[in-house]
């Protein structure tokens, strides 16, 4: 008599712990790319803000861009993809450095009210003029600002103005003609919408990688 129960095959189900450990992880990966490279990148231009902190801010956004390129493009064989995030990723600091620089003065440095001194135009390093003004607060400070304070010319001699100082003493003061806390209404969306764009991007890449 054959034991049916001995001879007949058992059909257990095969482990899928390899695979689903190597699914997180690389899920895990992609996230961390597509969080790192944006707020690297933001922070660069942010750096870009302070004195003296041009050419590090530079350095920091071109490993950034170089890092995004060797990941995506050659390690997760995505060209095209790898092109976009470059791009987003390149622009990302121009607009968020400045963006940033506003939001921090505005929201969390102190208000005084000032007076334009005078106002003209330098040249710098480049051969472009830039517009530049001279104001003093109440408390008698004066001030050589330019245009990533926000000076562009239209402050005339004379006027009275409000400066935002920064809170760490690091950053020059943000000018404007109130004392009103609100950020330009274009940079913030450009710049909230450049690190989508680049965040989903690394994230699409990195999701549908090729081997």
């Amino acid at each position: 008599m054959n034991d049916t129960a001995a001879t007949s095959p058992t059909h257990q189900p095969h482990p899928a712990d390899g695979s689903n450990s190597a699914r997180r992880r690389r899920t895990l990966t992609t996230l961390g790319w597509a969080v790192v490279i944006p707020v690297v990148g933001t922070l660069a231009g942010f750096l870009t803000q302070y004195p003296y902190g041009l050419w590090v801010g530079v350095i920091v956004v071109l490993i950034v861009v170089a890092a995004t390129a060797i990941v995506v493009g050659s390690s997760w064989h995505r060209a095209g993809v790898a092109t976009l995030a470059c791009a987003t990723g390149l622009a990302l600091p121009l607009f968020a450095g400045p963006t940033l620089y506003e939001v921090w003065a505005k929201k969390l440095g102190t208000p005084a009210d000032a007076v334009v001194l005078d106002t003209g135009q330098e040249v710098n390093g480049k051969g472009t003029e830039l517009d530049v003004c001279t104001v003093i607060d109440t408390s008698g400070t004066r001030y050589e600002l330019g245009e990533r304070q926000n000076c562009h010319g239209q402050f005339k001699q004379g006027r009275h103005v409000t400066v935002f100082k920064d809170p760490l003493g690091l950053l020059d003061p943000w000018v404007q003609e109130t004392d009103d806390r609100g950020v330009g209404t274009v940079s913030l969306p450009i710049s909230a919408g450049l690190f989508l764009v680049t965040g989903a991007s690394i994230l699409y890449a990195g999701q549908r990688r090729r081997p």
